[in-house]
C-alpha cells in the first residue's frame, strides 16, 4: 500500500494482518536510515500481528520503496509522516490503537503521539531522549554539509544526500518538553548492553513521563534487535503490556460518553 508523505511523494508501506481475534491496530515507526523491512520493524510487528494486533509499517521518504529523497526529509517531516500513516489507517477503517517506535522512529512516535486521535497507547524501543543524538553518525560529513549546504553519505550499503536544513531541523528538535505533554500509557524499552543509544536515554524518557508509565530492560539484546529472538522477545512484551489498554474505550469515545452522560438527567424522586 502508498500514501503521500506530506511534502508530496509517494510513501510505500506493509500491513501485517493479525491473525486469530482481532485485539488492535498498530503502526511502527522505524530507525533513523533503516526501513520497513529492518529486523526491529519487520519482526516486531510480525509477531504483534501474529498476537492479534495488525501493524503497518513503512518506508520514510527515499528509504526503501518509498519515493523522494531522502535529504529532503528531516525529524519534523518524519513525525508528520507518522502522523500521516494513522490517518491512513484510520480512512481504511482500522484506526491506530498502539503506536510503536524503535530507535529515531521512537523519538518521532512520541513527538507525533498527541497528534494521533484516538491513540491508546504508546511504546519505545531503544530511543534516544535528544533527536540530535543522531549527529554523531554523520559527524565525519558535518562540516561539509554546513560548509556547502549538501553533502553525500554513505550510509548502510548505499549513498544518501545529507542536506543543511536537514541538519538544523534536527537540532531545532526538543523532544523533552513533548515527553510530558503526551497523555498517553507510555512503555520504554532499552537493552542496558545497547552500545548505540545508552540505556540512560530511556532513563530520561521515563522521568519525563507521566503516568501510568512502565520501563522493561530488555537484557541481552542489541541496538537493532538482530540478535535471535530479541524482536520476538520486545513484541511478546509490549502486546502483554498493551491488552488493558485496547479493551479501553478511545480516548474520543470516552469524552462523548463524559459529555452525554453529563447531559442526561437522572430518575426524579419526591
Amino acid at each position: 500500500m502508498r500514501f503521500p508523505s506530506v511534502v508530496g511523494p509517494e510513501l510505500a508501506g506493509v500491513i501485517d494482518l493479525p491473525e486469530g481475534e482481532i485485539r488492535g491496530w498498530g503502526l511502527f515507526v522505524h530507525g533513523f536510515t533503516l526501513g520497513k523491512d529492518s529486523p526491529a520493524a519487520s519482526r516486531v510487528s510480525k509477531q504483534l500481528a501474529r498476537e492479534g494486533i495488525g501493524m503497518l509499517r513503512f518506508d520514510n521518504l527515499g528509504i526503501g520503496d518509498s519515493e523522494g529523497d531522502w535529504g529532503d526529509g528531516s525529524f519534523t517531516v518524519k513525525v508528520q509522516d507518522t502522523v500521516r500513516a494513522a490517518a491512513f489507517m484510520a480512512e481504511r477503517g482500522t484506526p491506530v490503537d498502539l503506536l510503536v517506535g524503535h530507535s529515531w522512529g521512537g523519538a518521532a512516535a512520541i513527538a507525533a503521539a498527541r497528534e494521533i486521535v484516538g491513540l491508546r497507547a504508546l511504546a519505545t524501543i531503544a530511543a534516544p531522549v535528544d533527536p540530535s543524538h543522531v549527529e554523531r553518525q554523520y559527524d565525519s560529513v558535518l562540516d561539509s554539509v554546513l560548509s556547502d549546504g549538501a553533502h553525500e553519505w554513505f550510509v548502510g550499503g548505499r549513498t544518501l544526500v545529507l542536506k543543511r536544513a536537514f541538519v538544523e531541523d534536527v537540532r531545532r528538535a526538543h523532544l523533552r518538553d513533548r515527553i510530558g505533554e503526551v497523555d498517553l500509557p507510555l512503555l520504554v524499552a532499552h537493552s542496558p548492553t545497547d552500545s548505540t543509544v545508552d540505556i540512560s536515554n530511556a532513563g530520561e524518557i521515563f522521568q519525563e513521563a507521566r503516568h501510568p508509565r512502565s520501563f522493561i530492560s530488555l537484557e541481552g539484546a542489541d541496538h537493532l534487535l538482530t540478535a535471535r529472538g530479541q524482536a520476538q522477545r520486545a513484541a511478546h512484551i509490549i502486546s502483554a503490556w498493551a491488552d488493558q489498554y485496547l479493551d479501553e474505550p478511545r480516548p474520543q469515545e470516552a469524552a462523548s460518553r463524559t459529555t452525554e452522560n453529563s447531559g442526561s438527567q437522572g430518575p426524579c424522586s419526591t
